[in-house]
């Protein structure tokens, strides 16, 4: 590992994100004006946020961050950006100096340029680099799993430290994100390929569905056969394919799934990964086919949770905890 190599983890808030796509991260305090008229110094900062903002935020973490994004981060240092949408961990090298820009985005008119280099599964990190990533701040360094990192960055095989730290503070805004990485890093861990197809059915079954799993390579595309009778005799009668893994699934494997559908029957496809737009497009043309990306079928195993099978519930291990409800954000920490 490079050890003078510089990660830096950063959120993208909300109004912020579509500058990633235009290859940029930014900051917002947009009233502070251009960053570079201040003095260089943390102090300065902390001057002119107080001038700005009066008591209204940190103004340690806030000046910190500022500072940080203008006078420490380089050209060359990785930027992590842990996306919500694809449940990946993006990582982009800083290609400039910090730029101000209010034309490009009036709210968020701090930025850098970044050149994204690959995008990661969050499922292969261990879970202390996941809290690490998960920081209350916008703008930290991450330091204590950047070796993860840096295997990623090199395409060489993420090992989990063998003594993970999950003391790292962690945002509020965060935690739901990393519970739902956490979800579906066990079950991909756990439960892969066919051993996947009974949890799916325990779920269906809290749901009020009776279920009937196939054995393995029996199923000609069908995995589950879920109904609300006991003599399958009642509608919905609903034909179930499951992928475990990160994957992309293609419009090709959701189209065979409705190839399969026979007079009122209803095709359900669920996988922890993701659908490509092509599938998404055609599955929104068949009112009686479905699909459940990860996302979606993580808010399912939380919503119930509660009555899955003990042995499930072993594998992936919740606690329910209450925690404040961050306030609405406009880019400052």
């Amino acid at each position: 590992m490079d050890e003078n190599h510089v990660f830096w983890g950063f959120h993208i808030l909300a109004g912020g994100d579509s500058l990633v796509k235009q290859g940029y991260v930014a900051l917002g305090w947009p009233e502070m004006g251009d960053l570079q008229k201040i003095a260089p110094t943390r102090e300065a900062f902390k001057a002119k946020l107080r001038e700005t903002y009066g008591d209204k935020l940190h103004v340690a973490n806030s000046a910190g961050q500022l500072f940080r994004f203008v006078h420490e981060m380089k050209a060359g240092d990785t930027i992590l950006y842990r996306s919500k949408v694809d449940r990946q961990i993006h990582l982009g090298k800083v290609l400039g100096p910090y730029e101000y820009k209010p034309t490009l985005n009036t709210e968020y008119c701090n930025v850098r340029t970044v050149e994204w280099i690959k995008a990661v599964p969050a499922t292969l990190f261990s879970q202390g680099a996941l809290y690490e990533l998960g920081s209350a701040l916008t703008l930290f360094q991450v330091k204590n799993y950047a070796a993860e990192f840096q295997a990623a960055l090199a395409g060489e095989p993420v090992t989990p430290a063998a003594e993970e730290d999950e003391s790292v503070g962690i945002g509020a805004d965060q935690v739901q994100l990393t519970t739902e990485d956490f979800i579906l890093k066990q079950l991909d861990r756990q439960l892969k390929g066919h051993p996947f197809q009974g949890f799916v059915a325990n779920l269906l079954n809290t749901m009020g569905y009776r279920t009937q799993v196939f054995p393995k390579g029996a199923d000609e595309g069908i995995d589950i056969l879920a109904h609300k009778d006991e003599l399958k005799l009642e509608p919905p009668i609903i034909k179930v394919q499951v992928k475990s893994g990160s994957g992309s699934i293609g419009g090709p494997d959701v189209k065979a799934l409705f190839g399969n559908l026979g007079t009122s029957e209803f095709g359900l496809f669920i996988t922890l990964g993701t659908f490509s737009p092509q599938a998404w497009g055609f599955a929104k043309t068949k009112p009686n086919l479905r699909l459940i990306d990860g996302t979606g079928f993580v808010e399912l195993v939380l919503e119930h949770y509660e009555n899955l099978d003990p042995r499930y519930k072993t594998m992936v291990p919740l606690q329910r905890i209450y925690i404040p409800q961050p306030q609405e954000e406009t880019g400052q920490s």
